[in-house]
């Protein structure tokens, strides 16, 4: 799958989200089907209430959760405000830009905030990147002549 300015400000990513969001409602009432639920106000009440989360993971192995995407004038590369997970960061606003194709996966997370775990996944961002497992080298080499005798 490819992140590109399309999918992020077009309609794929706000079909995600709301997915997320349907999917997190229709699990908390099951006796609803679909054609129904969007007709009881509980059920209406409860999904308006939900919130979601996405994290952009990178190629390079940092992983990074979105508060808000930032329209800018390039399609090349995707701009946003990081929700900072270390507590020195948390005091400003932390706005990251990164090249489409080095986003490799987008999670979205939707819960209802009385629900909302206690130990939510800490998401590092720039200070919990992981290098990516490096192959292994490979010997172009010509066996040497001791070695074929």
């Amino acid at each position: 799958m490819i992140f590109d300015h399309d999918w992020w400000f077009g309609t794929a990513y706000g079909e995600r989200v709301a997915e997320a969001r349907n999917r997190c409602a229709a699990g908390h009432f099951p006796k609803f089907k679909a054609s129904e639920a969007a007709k009881d106000p509980e059920y209406v009440r409860f999904l308006e209430q939900l919130e979601a989360r996405t994290i952009v993971y990178l190629r390079d192995g940092f992983s990074y959760e979105l508060r808000q995407t930032i329209s800018q004038n390039t399609t090349g590369s995707l701009t946003f405000e990081c929700m900072p997970a270390d507590e020195a960061y948390k005091v400003g606003a932390f706005v990251v830009t990164v090249p489409f194709d080095e986003i490799v996966r987008v999670e979205v997370f939707a819960f209802h905030p009385r629900e909302k775990p206690e130990d939510m996944p800490s998401i590092k961002g720039f200070a919990g990147g992981q290098p990516p497992p490096q192959p292994a080298k490979r010997d172009d080499r010509p066996p040497r002549r001791e070695a074929q005798e």
